[in-house]
């Protein structure tokens, strides 16, 4: 019996010695610097010194007394509500036609995911800087049409939309989820309007979207969340600085520029739990609506 016993007690300790790693893991990688950046948020720190807690100053300083940092919230919100849309609508046209049943599907989702891979790094952002610039390939396209363009990245009336462009480029990760839910509707549902005389426009409001609606919700969500969080094409566009006049200035540039380039690691930490709460905002915001356009197929 003692024996029966211990091995039901090792059964009972063993997963969580195979889940072991993963959560030291969390709690010293995530959970940790977690908490530590809770704190901070509080304090005034510069790296050399000791932190001084000074309450909810870092705060009040940021929503009363930083213009700049009003300017990077708005201009991060305004490549979300126009990025994230452009690119779902992309990713979602070409997962049309590539439901078509297309010979070579395979290449072609391939090709297509590879910008998704690469669009973040930094050497495509160094690639769109010479795309877009004065004298870049666009530039010079528009030339032989007798438009005269100036730099794309380089114009405050242009550069943001650049980087929403790349943003649009990097459609292959919902593309490939949209096309999943595609093959996922039954087509019976097309048959059956056929007979009822729905055309193609029709089959699309009335079937697609609905059947895709729960898809587009967690597209929309997770491109969201990666919207509100890109850094590396406008520090690499800008030259680190956000402009042309803080027309490129990024809420996470704006973060990155107090905290490691000014030492303000503590108003730092309050722009980054103040992220937090601007994402889970958004995404709150996204399901409480979500109840009146998600249907799920098991939904009377």
């Amino acid at each position: 019996m003692l024996n029966l016993f211990d091995q039901k007690r090792w059964s009972s300790i063993i997963p969580y010695l195979f889940l072991a790693p993963w959560l030291i893991g969390l709690l010293v990688f995530s959970g940790f610097p977690f908490l530590s950046s809770l704190y901070l948020s509080f304090t005034n720190y510069n790296f050399v010194s000791s932190p001084n807690w000074v309450g909810l100053k870092n705060y009040l300083t940021m929503f009363t007394q930083d213009p700049q940092y009003f300017q990077a919230l708005k201009v991060t919100v305004t490549y979300v509500l126009v990025a994230v849309p452009l690119e779902l609508s992309f990713a979602l046209f070409l997962a049309l036609l590539l439901n078509k049943g297309i010979r070579g599907l395979g290449v072609y989702r391939a090709v297509y995911y590879i910008p998704s891979l690469i669009g973040g790094s930094v050497a495509i952002a160094i690639l769109w800087q010479q795309v877009f610039g004065d004298s870049g390939i666009v530039n010079q396209l528009l030339g032989y049409a007798g438009i005269d363009m100036p730099s794309w990245v380089g114009t405050p009336d242009y550069a943001l939309w650049s980087l929403i462009l790349l943003k649009v480029w990097q459609f292959g990760s919902p593309m490939v989820i949209f096309l999943a839910g595609l093959k996922q509707i039954p087509q019976e549902f097309y048959e059956a309007s056929s007979l009822d005389g729905a055309g193609k426009w029709k089959q699309f409001i009335h079937i697609t979207l609905p059947c895709l609606s729960p898809i587009i919700l967690f597209n929309g969500i997770m491109q969201i969340i990666s919207s509100f969080q890109a850094f590396t094409p406008a520090y690499i566009i800008s030259n680190g600085t956000g402009g042309p006049v803080n027309s490129t200035l990024f809420y996470t540039l704006y973060l990155y520029q107090n905290g490691f380039g000014n030492f303000q690691m503590g108003y730092a930490s309050a722009m980054a739990w103040s992220l937090l709460l601007i994402i889970a905002f958004f995404t709150g915001l996204i399901f409480l609506t979500s109840k009146k356009w998600v249907h799920y197929g098991d939904q009377g």
